[in-house]
């Protein structure tokens, strides 16, 4: 009570005195807030003596602490110590849990991303559900600290997730945390053209980035004829990390500004001289699942006409958050400013609109009945022994011939590759890439 009396004879002794016009608002602004600090402590007395089971104040204290974080809006929290730890152990790459990327919408967990190769991606989840209930119990109610503790747990214990998706019924799923250890980059060469996945922005992102060009040019040197960077449920990440790998693909020119409430902390983030791949194409991978520092990097290469950017409109998470350690209580994770691409475009709410929109589907071969064609017409002429590439000739059967001019049977042929799933927008890009170096190819010979 002594403090609460000296806080009062303070408030008293500031309001009357002396002070101009120009004040008078700064000091009746500051005489609320000392009114509604007085309120917090006479609700915090309160609990404190008559709840009906003797809270902790650091349980009261932390509870106020996060509600007035969480209200601010679905990225800002508060981490205590144990939270905090475990934040920083994620952002190096290994944490223990589902591998879920998650937000907080309508009172509900919702699925930004499952990463891959988790449980949560195994598990079937997909950006955009919606989690309802863990364990039985109701998601409605829980800050969404309290619902990502509780999806975290003893490496091998099942957890039930109620799942509310669009298009159907609500069902369960049960997934088995696990320690995740994240890879965020996987590359392979899909003919002349490198594909780069990469699936967070964690600390090791750009150095597997550059680790895979180096591969590709390596690998196919001048053969090269683009790379197509995958950035589809990539939940996000380090800030500098984007920066970084948009960097990889430019020469020059700005990749990102934050800008928060006071205009003289702006801050501008340019590109260094050097493009690893060297001019050529570029196509980005984009959905639904693709926030924040992808979104970066998306931003960046298209208002640069670096890259195209391929596939479905982006989740639209432009905020920045600051991680603010409090001396022995954890952090505090705070929004503090928001992205804006270098063409000025604000990311938040909005996203990145591809260059080219491109859904998921499936692909299916359709079988069409035998056309007739020019060789199997009666007296059709031959081409003279070759097909004019310098490739044998064919019966008018369609069938190849041996150097014996015979047909050769269809039991020799080699057997067909068994059917695996396709992905979609990944042969669109491919299309695009080897149709861009052909057209440069041609382009050149003139």
């Amino acid at each position: 009570m002594t403090h609460r009396f000296l806080l009062t004879a303070f408030v008293a002794a500031f309001v009357l005195s002396p002070i101009g016009p120009a004040k008078a608002q700064d000091a009746k602004n500051s005489a609320d807030t000392y009114r509604l600090l007085n309120l917090f402590g006479d609700v915090f007395e309160r609990v404190r003596s008559d709840y009906v089971e003797k809270p902790t104040d650091q349980e009261l204290i932390e509870s106020a602490i996060t509600g007035m974080l969480s209200s601010l809006d679905p990225h800002s929290s508060y981490l205590n110590a144990k939270n905090f730890r475990e934040m920083q152990v994620q952002t190096r790459g290994e944490f223990g849990g589902l591998g879920i990327e998650v937000t907080m919408e309508s009172g509900l967990i919702k699925v930004v991303s499952p990463i891959d190769d988790t449980p949560a991606y195994r598990a079937g989840l997909k950006p955009g559900d919606f989690i309802t209930q863990l364990d039985g119990e109701a998601v409605l109610g829980l800050t969404l600290a309290q619902a990502v503790e509780k999806m975290r747990g003893k490496v091998g214990s099942d957890i039930k997730l109620g799942i509310r998706r669009q298009g159907r019924d609500p069902f369960d799923v049960t997934s088995t945390r696990a320690v995740i250890k994240i890879r965020s980059v996987r590359s392979r060469l899909e003919g002349k053209v490198g594909y780069v996945r990469v699936t967070s922005f964690n600390e090791q992102a750009d150095k597997g980035v550059k680790k895979a060009m180096a591969k590709f040019k390596k690998e196919q040197g001048k053969e090269l004829q683009g790379v197509i960077l995958d950035l589809r449920n990539n939940p996000g990440g380090l800030l500098d990390q984007a920066i970084n790998i948009s960097d990889i693909f430019m020469d020059k020119g700005e990749i990102v500004s934050t800008r928060s409430r006071k205009p003289e902390d702006t801050q501008r983030f340019n590109a260094k001289p050097g493009d690893m791949a060297d001019g050529l194409p570029i196509v980005v991978l984009v959905n639904g699942g693709s926030a924040s520092a992808s979104e970066i990097v998306a931003g960046a290469l298209q208002d640069h006409q670096r890259a195209i950017i391929l596939g479905t409109k982006s989740f639209g998470k432009g905020s920045v958050q600051t991680i603010m350690p409090l001396s022995g209580h954890g952090a505090m994770r705070l929004t503090t400013a928001r992205y804006y691409t270098p063409s000025g475009r604000s990311i938040q709410a909005v996203g990145i609109e591809p260059d080219i929109e491109v859904r998921q589907a499936k692909i299916e071969n359709i079988d069409q009945p035998q056309l007739r064609r020019e060789s199997d017409l009666r007296g059709a002429l031959d081409n003279g022994g070759t097909n004019g590439s310098g490739a044998p000739n064919k019966d008018k059967d369609g069938k190849a011939k041996d150097k014996d001019g015979k047909a050769k049977d269809a039991k020799d042929a080699k057997p067909a590759a068994s059917a695996t799933p396709q992905d979609y927008q990944l042969s669109r890009a491919l299309d695009m890439i080897r149709g861009m170096a052909l057209f440069s190819r041609g382009s050149a010979k003139k």
